[in-house]
């Protein structure tokens, strides 16, 4: 496997991790509502999701979602009603001061997130763009699989933190209930605006 190999494909991953999309509408809502450490959960199980949709792609079944236009179908009209539904639960979400350890809302937990990963068409658009155009045939594929799961890992992980640093900083400049309720709301829209693009 070569340099120039490696760097393309990280730059296609990076891209891919960084751009605005469902994960990273939720890692900044989430942060910016209930704090860095509450949302470090979602942050591992969009991670966890993705290395497992990354091998179901490796191991074929991304070629099945391509091939069968109908399961293709199914799994958008479910990606888009998961997201109208966390859209919704981001925009009602109640006003309260940021107090990590402890308050009754709750933000999206491990599960959600691993598997908001199965409904999430961009999700699957990275793993499949980076299994057709970056594995290598033959005796290299496991490797080449390897090397991509590994720099998905770290694309998302820097990516992550990114978007959770922009939340922080957010929660920290909204004081008033208002606020808080326009920024909800926003996101709420934003994150309902991903599904607009899962039909493009």
């Amino acid at each position: 496997m070569e340099l120039g190999w490696f760097l393309s494909m990280s730059m296609f991953l990076w891209i891919a991790a960084v751009t605005p999309g469902p994960n990273n509408m939720l890692l900044t809502s989430s942060t910016a509502n209930f704090g860095f450490t509450r949302s470090l959960p979602l942050m591992f199980g969009i991670m966890i999701g993705m290395q497992l949709l990354l091998l179901l792609v490796a191991m074929g079944v991304g070629t099945l979602v391509t091939a069968y236009p109908s399961l293709h179908l199914a799994l958008k009209i479910a990606g888009s009603l998961y997201l109208i539904w966390l859209a919704w639960k981001i925009a009602t979400s109640r006003y309260e001061k940021l107090e990590t350890e402890k308050g009754t809302a709750q933000p999206v937990r491990l599960y959600q997130g691993l598997l908001l990963q199965a409904l999430n068409p961009k999700a699957w658009l990275m793993g499949i763009g980076s299994i057709a155009s970056y594995s290598l045939a033959g005796s290299m594929y496991s490797a080449s699989v390897i090397a991509i799961s590994i720099a998905m890992f770290m694309v998302n992980l820097v990516a992550g933190f990114i978007w959770m640093g922009f939340g922080s900083a957010i929660g920290r400049l909204l004081q008033s209930r208002k606020s808080w309720a326009i920024f909800n709301i926003t996101m709420g829209i934003l994150t309902a605006g991903c599904v607009v693009l899962i039909w493009l």
